[in-house]
């Protein structure tokens, strides 16, 4: 992967922001409780710095916490060591830093179901987390996603436009949609870093063409994209992958897994984390990129209220710059809002230009 920033990785960088930021990750999100059981997981390419700091706020809160660290995995999407798997099932709260995340597989869905309350926290590392919890006013971010969610959720016709060349048209037909970035406070629900809401249009309904110009991970070889990833998609699935190198080598990474449910589009995504203000390479980031609207491919869990499926992998692409129509009403415009509720919320968050 490339960054647009390195990491810092001196003890002192940002200590005393990292641990206010970790105690709001644990109380205030994850909504921890005195007793509980907390797993944190992590591999050899997580932040060491992040995962001590939560596992010693899970502490200080009166939980019981367990770091469990593995090796990194060549993809996402693969299923864990079984020690992992277990260590989750068992899980009240179980937060996952690693960079190949578990997120979709049968070891999640297990915990899940176990009643676990879980956060996919792929790639986080410090900076990242002072910059999207610690020094967000994560109340006033989640009041703006709940307005954008009922905004979605009442339109029937989305069309998505941008100055690379996505223009998508689709059909929400009453589908739900979740604003995933919500607190952890409900039994076997699995939640996102805050900055998101997601849902599925009818999958059928999907058409036109998609361009990828932010960042695109996996394949372990993207990240931060140097030149467009253009896909056309026909009712909902990926039908040609046209650009340069990047395109190729995503176009390969497809077809090694030899899925066809791999080409179908898993859910839409808007991102609106006041932390982040451009693609960094850390897709859990690169999703939250203020006013951008990123897209999923392949397995779609059942938290997107979809036709849900499995597949080999899931991927995420950044769209940068949207511009996103519901039912005829521009809501936003080359990735700045105009509808006048939520200028007013972005004003109240200090979002620059507002």
């Amino acid at each position: 992967m490339e960054f647009s920033i390195g990491i810092e990785t001196r003890d002192e960088f940002l200590s005393l922001e990292l641990a206010k930021s970790a105690r709001k990750l644990v109380e205030d999100i994850m909504l921890v409780k005195e007793g509980e059981e907390v797993v944190i997981t992590g591999d050899t390419s997580s932040d060491r710095r992040v995962i001590e700091e939560v596992a010693k706020a899970a502490y200080a809160a009166g939980a019981i916490p367990t770091v469990v660290w593995y090796d990194t995995r060549p993809t996402a999407v693969v299923e864990p060591p079984r020690a992992v798997a277990g260590a989750v099932k068992n899980a009240d709260v179980w937060i996952e830093f690693s960079y190949a995340y578990i997120l979709h597989t049968l070891a999640w869905k297990e915990a899940l179901n176990n009643g676990c309350r879980y956060i996919c926290l792929t790639g986080m590392d410090t900076l990242m987390m002072v910059n999207t919890i610690g020094r967000v006013n994560y109340p006033k971010m989640l009041e703006l996603g709940e307005k954008l969610r009922s905004l979605v959720e009442q339109a029937d016709e989305v069309v998505v436009k941008s100055p690379s060349g996505t223009n998508l048209i689709a059909y929400n037909r009453g589908r739900k949609v979740r604003q995933s970035g919500k607190l952890a406070d409900t039994k076997g629900e699995p939640i996102m870093l805050g900055g998101q809401v997601s849902w599925c249009p009818v999958e059928e309904t999907i058409n036109g063409t998609l361009v990828f110009d932010g960042a695109l991970w996996p394949p372990a070889e993207l990240g931060l994209l140097k030149n467009p990833v253009k896909l056309t998609l026909e009712k909902g699935v990926i039908t040609k992958i046209e650009g340069g190198i990047e395109a190729e080598i995503f176009e390969r990474w497809l077809k090694s897994f030899d899925d066809p449910t791999m080409y179908w589009l898993a859910h839409y995504s808007l991102g609106f984390n006041p932390g982040v203000t451009r693609p960094t390479g850390r897709i859990v980031e690169d999703e939250r990129v203020f006013g951008c609207i990123e897209m999923g491919i392949g397995s779609q869990g059942p938290q997107i209220r979809g036709k849900t499926w499995k597949s080999a992998s899931h991927t995420d692409g950044i769209v940068l710059n949207p511009t996103i129509i519901l039912d005829g009403v521009v809501i936003e415009e080359n990735g700045k809002y105009v509808h006048p509720e939520l200028v007013k919320i972005c004003k109240e968050l200090g979002v620059s230009g507002y």
